[in-house]
């Protein structure tokens, strides 16, 4: 029986696409470098560039005295899939004893409502920045993370490790921001002014030990490679022309390529307007995408009191050589390998 025509629900209306654009440079104007970085002037371009149509949000994530950093990841995901919370419960927002900035500018939240992220930063000794890596070792949450922390009493390893392997487990593991694109645009100098005429270190006395012949790699956007791939495994679409190396003030001493010489570097510029060409094509053509079962966007953590007491117990118990029965931590103390039970150092050692 068809539905009547006035219980029929009028299509949504259309959404305003959203990106992310994050610059991902250490450097700041108020901070010990005193200058802001050319991926806070690069990501402020981007913005100018994009449609007016689209929800833009922009994060420099460069250090500032006195604020937050990001916190490393505990890699919980090496004790339990299921031990690795998402959005990641390690760290809270507005804590006092460990800061995190990843929470205090809701980044989680800011990722998973976006359609698609930006990420600008430098080349840093064959890598991306420190900042980058971090938010992205803090985002392995995103890649089949546990939505359900109520599940294994907010973080107890033993009771994540039994839910792992249950078929319950299956359904709650899932890529939780699938589906997005991300765009990559990394820059550098080349070495600035450092190098001699045969590619080496102007200042190395042993030249035998650097053999640029056998630098790591012969294209330098691969310096990004663990970033994308990281993308890619959880289903966040990298295409290829999405991902960019430029390079500006090769053989300039560092003095003499700020972001005021960089925007005087019309092929780097063309590069970079280029992308952002691509970005807004390749965004376009998607359209929105649709959000995730689980979402960080609106989420708040549960209160995990008693649990953080029972956790603190068990600490207490290993600390004093009785770790939970069947446990890893006791099969470890059993074989002698970790001798880690600094209130009793007369337990025996095999």
């Amino acid at each position: 029986m068809p539905t009547p025509a006035d219980q029929i629900a009028p299509p949504a209306a259309p959404r305003r696409l959203r990106v992310l654009l994050i610059a991902g440079s250490n450097r700041r104007q108020y901070n010990c470098p005193g200058v802001d970085s050319k991926a806070r002037t690069l990501m402020n371009r981007l913005a100018d560039r994009l449609p007016a149509t689209w929800d833009i949000d922009t994060e420099d994530l460069g250090n500032v005295y006195g604020w937050a950093r990001i916190q490393p990841c505990n890699a919980c995901v090496s004790t339990s899939m299921a031990l690795c919370v998402w959005p990641c419960n390690c760290y809270e927002k507005n804590s006092r004893l460990e800061p995190d900035l990843m929470w205090n500018l809701d980044l989680y939240s800011r990722l998973d409502q976006a359609d698609a992220w930006c990420i600008i930063g430098p080349v840093n000794w064959y890598g991306p920045s420190s900042v980058l890596k971090l938010l992205f070792d803090r985002l392995v949450c995103m890649n089949g993370g546990n939505p359900r922390e109520d599940l294994i009493d907010h973080k107890d390893p033993e009771k994540a490790m039994a839910l792992e392997h249950t078929p319950e487990w299956e359904k709650l593991s899932v890529n939780h921001l699938e589906g997005r694109t991300a765009a990559f645009f990394c820059y550098g100098d080349g070495g600035g002014d450092e190098l001699d005429a045969t590619g080496r270190p102007k200042i190395l006395r042993h030249k035998s030990y650097f053999d640029p012949e056998k630098e790591p790699f012969e294209d330098m956007r691969d310096t990004y490679a663990p970033l994308v791939w990281q993308c890619r495994y959880g289903g966040v679409e990298v295409p290829d022309e999405l991902w960019q190396y430029g390079e500006t003030g090769y053989g300039k001493k560092y003095s003499d390529d700020q972001a005021e010489d960089m925007v005087r570097d019309d092929p780097f510029m063309a590069q970079f307007d280029q992308w952002a060409v691509a970005i807004r094509e390749a965004v376009e053509a998607k359209g929105p995408v649709p959000p995730g079962r689980y979402r960080a966007y609106g989420h708040e953590a549960p209160g995990h009191l008693w649990a953080d007491v029972k956790l603190g117990w068990r600490t207490a118990r290993m600390l004093l050589g009785v770790p939970p029965e069947g446990s890893s931590p006791e099969a470890q103390q059993e074989l002698g390998l970790n001798q880690d039970t600094p209130l009793r150092p007369d337990l025996p050692k095999t």
